[in-house]
């Protein structure tokens, strides 16, 4: 991410957003189909699935930047990481909120210890240990390489939120969209509402990466400064 190409690839992508994301929230809430069984509590499916499919992301993106940094000792790719980190708590959190919305009128409780809840709480507090691994010490290169560590094997949680429904019983349905659980009507909504949230995590994610490299930069002229 060049410095010469942010302000314009920053536009570009916010202009995005402007027209996506209104767009995304008709298909969420007009557009799509009122589902027969849950009614219009349903929608609340455009915001919770493409949140996780988000904050996944997020943390892949984590894991391979903290495998890159350990691989290269790049603080590039320790910056990515962290922004990825906290892009995939803010989303991955969309989704522990969202889901007990959903799930009080459905199951007739907020919370059950099931597979993949269980691996989905536990995924959000390891990336916020992560978060606070890098709080807790000052030497910016051991920080970045026990956080890139710790970051690589927090993912290990990752694939067991994804396969844990298709592994275990759970209180989840079946992947819809593999068995055909989805109505192809309904299909349109989803793939504009993922669209949308994966170019709100790049605009975000840029961002939050512009401003923690100009924190590097800052940081490392003030050793130069102490240096002297």
């Amino acid at each position: 991410m060049s410095e010469k190409s942010q302000p314009r690839m920053d536009i570009v992508l916010g202009l995005i957003l402007f027209v996506g994301m209104p767009v995304a929230l008709y298909m969420a809430l007009i557009g799509a189909p009122t589902e027969k069984t849950m009614g219009d509590l349903q929608r609340i499916f455009y915001f919770h699935v493409p949140a996780a499919i988000t904050g996944l992301t997020a943390f892949a993106l984590n894991f391979v930047a903290s495998l890159m940094y350990l691989l290269r000792k790049n603080r590039w790719w320790d910056s990515l990481a962290l922004g990825s980190a906290e892009l995939g708590i803010l989303f991955f959190g969309m989704v522990l909120i969202t889901g007990p919305i959903w799930a009080k009128p459905v199951w007739l409780v907020w919370w059950t210890w099931s597979p993949r809840l269980t691996a989905s709480f536990i995924l959000c507090l390891l990336y916020a240990a992560y978060l606070l691994i890098r709080k807790s010490f000052e030497d910016p290169d051991r920080k970045a390489v026990i956080a890139a560590v710790f970051g690589v094997i927090a993912f290990i949680d990752a694939p067991l939120v994804w396969f844990s429904i298709r592994w275990w019983r759970d209180i989840h349905p079946s992947p819809m969209l593999e068995t055909g659980g989805l109505a192809p009507s309904m299909r349109p909504a989803l793939g504009i509402c993922v669209a949308a949230f994966l170019i709100l995590f790049l605009y975000l994610l840029r961002r939050r990466f512009y401003l923690e490299t100009m924190r590097n930069k800052v940081e490392w002229m003030m050793r130069r400064i102490d240096e002297v």
